[in-house]
């Protein structure tokens, strides 16, 4: 097949390309490609079938080299996939993206206001903005931290909140994810292998840099030490390589330089204060960035079994020794059912309009909202308060019908467990998928830093659902992810 046969298979691959009803990141209506994301579609366009090929399988063969994995839990054991990556990249223009960071920004601080507040003075509560049950009945509300106030207020010093487009391209928070947040490695590696299969698209664009992010994350965490030191000690507390994101956990903390620790590695003295064992003897710690939950940190303070804790960890806390980030407690605004009040913290505490919008939520725990998603479960998703990774939902319209009974009895059981949201029709972007251009769905988290100063990253990690017509995004449903380009315009 000559070259000019296989230009014009591609070209047909994206004359072809149906955007539907749906709001598409890079082809508008008309077909046409829209203004910031007219030199990439050229480009790939213009590349024959078997050059395509050649740059996936690059793709592919740089993931493999680079050892991008993440780990799916299931009934037949744990399992180390390959990270799937699709080649073509999201493009959004920086002018909208500024819009999103200030957004972004707000939203953080009233969480961090909020969390503040509901572990002293509870003035929101007391005002009668969310009802007191909703958070102190939450799993994620720990008693144990009442009466801390971490430094400038930041509990939740690294947060990734999720966003989707509408149909008519609008932004909106889909939820915020406060403990442990993860992903951004990806959306790290990502780009390098990007700039590696592609190199060329990088030189008709001003493309805003995400490589910085373990700088800032360093920056952010270093704001945080109860000493005043140049360089202080700062440490990533990882569950150990079982954990699905432990590639995350060891690539953030060579990109900082920091200490990556395990539980058994760390030990807290009479003076309440953590030390590091090291072959040079005990070293101080200052900052722990934990990527364990809450109930496993501390056996003295949660979970007694724990092992993957350090005893005693909690007290140093208290006493002002040792940053935690995020903070312990901070999962108290990390709730399915509290998302739902973002939009009246932000009113309360800041006293500003919200500059990004929130998916409209059905709370079930409210008689009124319950009968109304029980009536409407084949329209509506269904979420678990507290869960995450996309599992324990459900999503209505392709759901079964037992399927749907199934979810009517849980909700009924246990109303405070569940919200509902309406099926939102998320946006597409072109993916290469079977050596075929189609539109797949996407979401994008994008992750916030809080401690002396705020900080979003440019962009963030664009997760794909690679079955057609899936809505599900979540690697561990099946999902996969791209390289997203902040652009300031063409060169």
């Amino acid at each position: 097949m000559s070259h000019r046969e296989n230009v014009t298979r591609m070209n047909k691959s994206w004359s072809s390309y149906q955007t539907g009803s749906f709001f598409d990141e890079l082809i508008a209506p008309s077909g046409q490609p829209r203004r910031a994301a007219q030199q990439l579609v050229k480009l790939l366009q213009g590349l024959p079938d078997e050059e395509m090929v050649t740059r996936r399988d690059a793709a592919e063969l740089a993931i493999k080299e680079m050892g991008v994995s993440f780990t799916i839990y299931s009934e037949e054991g744990n399992i180390d996939r390959a990270w799937p990556f699709d080649i073509i990249p999201r493009v959004i223009p920086a002018r909208e993206w500024n819009k999103v960071t200030r957004g972004l920004i707000q939203r953080s601080r009233a969480l961090n206001c909020f969390i503040d507040d509901i572990y002293n003075a509870q003035n929101i509560i007391a005002d009668g903005i969310i009802p007191a049950d909703t958070v102190l009945e939450s799993g994620n509300f720990k008693p144990q931290c009442k009466g801390m106030s971490p430094r400038y207020g930041a509990w939740a010093h690294i947060c990734g909140s999720d966003l989707v487009r509408d149909k008519g391209g609008k932004f909106y928070v889909l939820e915020d994810n406060l403990r442990v947040p993860s992903g951004v490695s990806y959306m790290l590696e990502n780009r390098e292998i990007t700039k590696r299969v592609l190199p060329e698209l990088f030189e008709n664009y001003s493309i805003l840099p995400v490589d910085d992010y373990p700088s800032q994350l360093h920056s952010t965490l270093a704001s945080l030490s109860p000493r005043n030191q140049k360089r202080p000690c700062i440490v990533v507390l990882t569950p150990g390589i079982y954990n699905s994101a432990y590639f995350e956990h060891a690539f953030l903390a060579q990109g900082m330089g920091a200490e990556l620790v395990e539980g058994s590695d760390l030990f807290v003295d009479d003076d309440d204060v953590v030390y590091m064992r090291t072959v040079d003897g005990p070293l101080r710690v200052d900052v722990v960035y934990r990527r364990i939950d809450d109930d496993f940190l501390d056996p003295e303070t949660f979970r007694k079994d724990s092992t993957l804790g350090v005893p005693g960890i909690m007290r140093a806390w208290k006493a002002g020794n040792v940053a935690i980030a995020n903070a312990p407690g901070a999962g108290v605004a990390d709730d399915k059912v509290i998302y739902a009040f973002v939009p009246e913290m932000i009113r309360y505490y800041l006293k500003e309009k919200p500059l990004l919008a929130s998916v409209k939520t059905y709370l079930c725990m409210h008689d009124k909202d319950r009968k109304y998603v029980l009536d409407n479960l084949d329209k509506l998703v269904v979420k678990p308060a507290n869960e995450s990774g996309g599992y324990g939902l459900m999503v209505g319209p392709h759901a079964t019908a037992k399927k749907r009974a199934e979810f009517a009895k849980l909700i009924e059981a246990n109303p405070r467990n569940y919200i509902a949201q309406p099926t939102l029709a998320l946006s597409t972007t072109p993916t290469y998928i079977d050596d075929l251009v189609e539109p797949r769905h996407i979401d994008l988290r994008p992750f916030i830093l809080q401690g002396k100063d705020s900080w979003v990253s440019q962009g963030g990690l664009t997760r794909v659902a690679l079955v057609k017509g899936s809505l599900v995004v979540n690697s561990s449903q099946g999902g996969g992810s791209k390289d997203t380009w902040i652009v300031e315009g063409n060169k």
